[in-house]
Formats: C-alpha cells, structure tokens, sequence
C-alpha cells in the first residue's frame, strides 16, 4: 500500500497556516508529511520562507504524523549543526523523521557571501556532508578537512533510533549516485518517462530503502481556477536544472518565468478540477514504483486568525483551492484509492 503524504511549503506558506494544514492533513488521513527548506522563495508572488527547523519541532509535536525535510549542508547549514538538529528532531520523536541531504540551490545559498561551488564539486562536498553527520549520528568525534572543515565536533545528545538519510534526485544520474549512500530515494514529478529511469537508476545501483515521490498538485473545483493557480504560484519554478540551481533571486525566477506558456506549467504541475481524475492521476505515478506519494496542492492559505496582518503576503488564490480545501478533498476523493495502489 501506498503512503500518502502532506507537502508543507514554506516558501509558499505562512508558517503558522502551514502548522494548521499539517493538523488537518493528519485529521484528514493522510500518513505522513515532508516539509522544504528555503531561506527565499521562488518567485516574489510566493511570499513567504519560514524557517525550517523551528516549524518542524512544532508540527511534530501537536501531530503523530512522520516528517522528513529536504536540507541542502554545507554552505548556508554547516553540516555539524545540520547533524545536530536532526539528532534533536529524532531524539524527541523516535523514528518519526528523516532528513534528505542535496547539494543545494544558489537562490538559498548565495546568503553567506561564498562562491557558488559548480555542480561536481557541490556534489563533493555534499558526500563529505553526508559522511561527516552519519558519523556524527554515530556518536564519534569527528575531524575534517576538506571542502569543508569539522574540528573536534561530536554530538552529545542522540536519538536511539537513527534517523534516515535520504538522497534527493531530479535525474536518474543523481539517483544512481545516492545510491552509494542514502537510506532511500525522494524525487518530484515529472514526465512518467523520467520517473521510471530514476527508480530504476536508483535501484539497479543497489539503492536501498523506500522511494517517495513528490507531486506539485493545482487543484480548484473549476478548470479556470486550478490553473490560474498554477500559473499563480508555479510558473516561476518550472526551470528545470542546470539553471534552476544557479539563480539567485526569486526576482531572477520570475523574469524566467515572465513567458512560461500554459504547456509548460502543466508539464511540472497536475492541474485539475476534477477529483476522480486527479485520483487516477496520481495513482499512475505512484504504480510506477514508488512507496510513498507526497502530495503539494500549490496554493497559499491566509494566517489563521490573522487574514490582515499587513506583512501577510498578497494571494488571489480562490477559498475554494486553499489547502484546506484541498484536504478534505483529498481525504473524500484521493486518499482512498491512492493507498490502494501497489508499487
């Protein structure tokens, strides 16, 4: 059976309304949810980036819902304090997190003044990343010196169950190579093509663990509204790599995405109106081999209880395609069948 998860993201969302969502998700049926890492947002219309780890303690403590979150070390996050939030996170919550390590995107990254690595060396180093916080989590004291540098760092307090380090992979080149290291595989939707290449990528290299799927949803009750929604909120983000890791502004994405055409979003995004064939949708992907689907229904929400506040950022996102609504239609109409499916 399938487990269907709950996508929070906070570049997207306040994260006090995402808070809400995740307790309904939950409420709802949904298994599971997984959360994004930013320090900005995609695009200026987005509005929002919330940070992280202080939403995940949180969410994990007014829900029973496992959480993952997507986290690039190295750069922006050294990856001692990256190794220390994930002992914290699962020390208080036994096997109910996992953390997936990325080699980054500049839009994030670009904060602390360093030079933007190339491709094969931000992999290096997220190898070197990955190698240092697994030690750490096995309680050695670890030195480093390399692409990046680790003196005398060891954790005091860990978690009795290890968390799972997760390889996140666009390209069925990247999920060969996670591999060699991670306890399982996250990617996000794309052409059912590609998607079969990185499973199988991924396990033909001896990959290990589950594979989960990320699916950027638009869903509204009208055809005109779900994909104004997309257009909305997503247009900015279907520049795919190499140049979507390279930008480094969200004004940069949204000159990009200034001329996106409709195709384009509905290539990276599933807009639909109608619930059954949203369902049936979904469940093509997940039957393709993967053990969990997360679904992101990209739409913003107001603040709970605080629709104006003047720093709450703008959205003309419709009632009817909040993410609230999007999970009680999820939990009537989605849910059921997609649990059913079987890799």
């Amino acid at each position: 059976m399938t487990i269907v998860g709950f996508h929070n993201s906070h570049e997207q969302v306040h994260p006090a309304a995402l808070l809400a969502a995740s307790q309904r998700a939950e409420q709802a049926g949904f298994d599971a949810a997984m959360c994004s890492d930013h320090w900005a947002p995609w695009s200026v219309r987005q509005g929002h980036s919330g940070f992280a780890w202080t939403w995940l303690g949180a969410a994990m403590a007014t829900t029973r819902l496992p959480f993952g979150v997507v986290n690039a070390p190295g750069q922006r996050y050294h990856p001692a304090i990256v190794a220390q939030a994930v002992a914290s996170l699962a020390a208080m919550f036994p096997g109910r997190f996992w953390v997936a390590l990325g080699s980054g995107e500049n839009v994030n990254e670009h904060i602390t003044g360093a030079r933007w690595p190339a491709k094969t060396e931000r992999d290096a180093r997220l190898r070197e990343c990955v190698d240092i916080i697994r030690a750490l989590l096995d309680g050695e004291e670890v030195t480093h010196h390399g692409l990046v540098t680790v003196d005398r760092a060891k954790l005091w307090t860990l978690p009795e169950e290890k968390p799972l380090l997760i390889g996140p992979a666009v390209t069925p080149a990247t999920a060969r190579a996670h591999a060699g290291w991670a306890d399982g595989l996250v990617t996000v939707n794309q052409s059912p093509e590609v998607l079969e290449q990185v499973v199988h990528e991924y396990r033909a290299a001896g990959g290990r663990g589950q594979v989960a799927l990320q699916v950027h949803v638009s869903w509204a009750p009208d055809a005109d509204a779900a994909l104004a929604v997309a257009r909305e909120q997503f247009r900015s983000q279907v520049i795919g790599p190499p140049v979507a890791w390279d930008l480094d502004t969200p004004e940069a994405f949204d000159q990009v995405g200034e001329h996106v055409s409709d195709d384009t979003v509905r290539r990276t995004v599933l807009v639909d109106h109608d619930p059954a064939r949203l369902a049936d949708r979904l469940s093509e992907l997940a039957a393709i081999g993967f053990d969990a689907i997360y679904l992101h229904q990209v739409a913003t929400d107001p603040v709970p209880n605080h629709d104006k506040h003047d720093d709450v950022a703008p959205t003309s996102t419709p009632r009817s395609a909040t993410l609230e609504a999007f999970v009680d239609m999820a939990a009537e109409h989605v849910l059921p069948q997609l649990k059913q499916v079987t890799a």
